[in-house]
């Protein structure tokens, strides 16, 4: 390790006096022109992490849902998974340390996970389309090329696309070629073959208008189109040609406005989705007869996703455990339908990818999807096996459905989401099932719900237990909200601090909006009073 090479490129990437950084679920995340000293850091953390695991790792320049003028980065693993939580801390402590301590951290890191300094090292890079992330991707190839590591600069591309090509890398092209057409090609071969098999072809389910958030997803969704055009026609908007990326549109928007994104026109009935800006999340909705708005998200998501792979399940007589995993943020009718009807167990984690993907890990067929739409479906090796197995040996009716099956495998994603290849299994289903949107979406009523945010001096003085569903500290606020979530019918609430920002999220449910939003209003104002809120107190009214 050439320490003082590595000491003269950093000072070409300095680090601001006073800012602080942590790692967390979605990386490192804040505006772009305060992370020119972490992509470089990163990029030789990344060089460090190759040589432990003598692995392809990647690095993803994004902000993914955040406004254009923020940017971000997180790192890899090497089957396309997020970043392990030890290494996690030492990202946290290299973006941090001072300019003059750069060298003994990076040492330090060497030391502590036993990275052989020899190895050679690859790293493989993309970014989304923010005029930020061009730049921001050469200072992550600095701090890789001064480690002496090799590297492959993929340019644009989705986030789950970049952990497609880290896993492709990693098991020598078994999962799939590590090309954009080798993407393309794998998730249109098993989408063509999954819908072949159904009865009906009617038209009304093979047209679909897709919102891109002006972002990365536009650009991709159009090198898949030509692949799956025969199967399902694609109408994109805020294709990026004009507006700002994620403003007021993509999914985040959706979900938390409850209300179209801006420039969609929307006639009664049709289908409708919309991607995040670096198209890992997905949202379904539409307007009915009425021009009332309903969207579908992630736990409808994974309500029909999970339905329908149980059913063939069923139809093969095997008897594969399947889980669906939430966050206490899942609609409560979510909850009693998957339980109550579907018969299909569900387990409650705490709010971030990394818990849920950690959960659903522990099944042969794991399902979890947040309620913002982020989520996918895990196979164990072993339910993988046995499924490709029966898809040779049945017969008939059987063989089908197992084949059914494991064109499914094959359209899931490795990554942690994926809204491509989300969207094309849902479109399947929904062809394969003869159901409207209306139909999916009348599975089930979602109970009303209102999620808010309260600024604070200092978020760390909310913590909670019970997968972030109580509040431990500050003393007084659980038994405040208990007070307030007993004056409503089938109501519940809870709050928890944000991971990136001084803010504290407040969500409620209720039978009503009118309640639900009266709810989440007292609960903002209990936490402005006991937690420290800071500014206006929260006012009523959305």
């Amino acid at each position: 390790m050439d320490l003082d090479a590595i000491t003269k490129y950093s000072a070409l990437h300095a680090k601001p006096n006073g800012l602080v950084l942590q790692y967390g679920t979605a990386g490192f995340r804040t505006k772009a022109e305060h992370l020119d000293h972490v992509m470089f850091r990163m990029g030789l953390l990344a060089v460090l992490r190759s040589k432990q695991t003598k692995s392809t790792i990647g690095v993803m320049v994004t902000a993914s849902h955040n406004p254009e003028e923020d940017n971000g980065v997180k790192l890899v693993d090497p089957l396309g998974e997020m970043l392990a939580p030890s290494w996690e801390e030492h990202a946290t402590c290299l973006a941090n340390a001072e300019e003059q301590d750069m060298p003994r951290v990076l040492m330090d890191i060497s030391v502590k996970a036993a990275v052989n300094l020899q190895q050679d090292a690859f790293v493989v890079i993309g970014r989304d389309t923010r005029p930020s992330s061009e730049k921001l991707s050469q200072s992550v190839i600095d701090g890789v090329t001064v480690l002496e590591g090799q590297f492959h600069d993929y340019g644009l591309l989705t986030t789950p696309q970049l952990h497609y090509m880290v896993y492709c890398r990693n098991t020598s092209g078994q999962y799939g070629k590590a090309t954009i057409e080798g993407y393309c090609q794998k998730l249109s071969k098993a989408f063509t073959e999954l819908t072949k098999q159904a009865f009906c072809s009617g038209d009304e389910y093979r047209s679909l208008k897709v919102d891109c958030a002006n972002g990365i997803g536009a650009l991709k969704l159009r090198e898949m189109e030509h692949y799956i055009s025969q199967e399902l026609s694609v109408q994109l908007l805020n294709d990026g040609t004009k507006g700002k990326l994620n403003h007021l549109c993509g999914a985040d928007f959706v979900k938390s406005h409850q209300k179209p994104p801006q420039g969609m026109e929307m006639k009664p009935n049709e289908r409708c989705c919309s991607f995040d800006g670096d198209a890992d999340r997905i949202v379904y909705y539409y307007l009915d007869v009425d021009g009332h708005f309903h969207l579908i998200d992630g736990d409808k998501i994974a309500t029909l996703i999970s339905s329908f792979l149980k059913e063939l399940l069923l139809e093969i007589g095997e008897s594969l455990n399947i889980g669906v995993v939430q966050t206490a943020y899942a609609n409560g009718s979510s909850t009693r339908y998957l339980e109550e009807v579907m018969k299909v167990p569900v387990y409650c984690t705490k709010t971030g990818v990394k818990h849920l993907h950690h959960k659903a890990q522990e099944f042969d067929i794991g399902v979890y999807f947040e309620a913002n739409g982020h989520g996918t479906v895990l196979f164990s090796k072993a339910a993988e096996i046995r499924i490709k197995q029966l898809a040779k040996e049945l017969e008939d009716k059987k063989r089908k459905a197992a084949k059914m099956l494991e064109n499914v495998i094959d359209l899931f994603n490795q990554a942690a989401g994926d809204a491509i290849s989300d969207m094309l299994v849902i479109e399947a289903i929904l062809t394969l099932k003869g159901l409207t949107v209306q139909q999916w979406d009348a599975l089930y009523m979602d109970l009303p719900n209102r999620q808010l945010k309260v600024k604070v001096a200092d978020r760390q003085v909310i913590s909670t237990t019970d997968a972030e569903r109580q509040v431990v500290t500050p003393p007084g606020l659980q038994e405040a909200i208990n007070d307030l979530v007993k004056k409503y019918k089938l109501s519940r609430a809870f709050v928890r601090p944000s991971g990136t920002e001084d803010i504290v999220r407040v969500y409620a449910e209720a039978d009503s909006q009118e309640n639900a939003d009266s709810l989440a209003h007292a609960v903002s104002l209990a936490v402005f009073q006991l937690a420290g809120g800071v500014g206006e107190p929260p006012q009523p009214g959305f």
